[in-house]
């Protein structure tokens, strides 16, 4: 009867290791899709800021009234500002997507370590298993 509610026990905590084991490389995935995600954002960010410096270099480069003004195309406030807005267009992006890679971090963490409790305690059950049989093969023995 012993042996019988050990086993039990011991499939259930298979049956919860393996639930865990999905749980974790589903995160796994999302992790890997919130990484694109951000690098995906930063792509896009960093497209937007070339245009708009190619945009003001072509104009520094064309007009001779802003060459005498200013030393290069990055001091004209208005490029300035276009950049500023474009990093302010995303960051709240990225903070969104830090905050998710945070969360996920935190889930997989969790997971890993309820894990690890579970493999101990089947460790433990199958070493109770193993000595039950044993002890009852040898009583049977002598």
């Amino acid at each position: 009867m012993a042996i019988a509610n050990l086993h039990e026990t011991l499939l259930s905590y298979k049956l919860r290791r393996n639930a865990l084991n999905l749980e974790i490389t589903e995160l796994q995935n999302k992790k890997s899709l919130a990484t694109y995600s951000q690098a995906d954002a930063q792509s896009l960010k960093n497209a937007e800021s070339h245009s708009v410096r190619d945009y003001f270099k072509t104009l520094f480069e064309e007009d001779e009234s802003l060459q005498g003004e200013y030393t290069d195309y990055t001091e004209i406030p208005e490029f300035e500002e276009e950049i500023d807005k474009i990093t302010a267009k995303y960051q709240e992006q990225f903070d969104e997507l830090t905050a998710w890679e945070t969360v996920i971090d935190s889930q997989i963490t969790t997971n890993s370590a309820e894990l690890e409790e579970v493999n101990a305690y089947m460790e433990s059950l199958q070493s109770m298993l193993s000595s039950n049989i044993q002890e009852d093969f040898d009583y049977g023995l002598n």
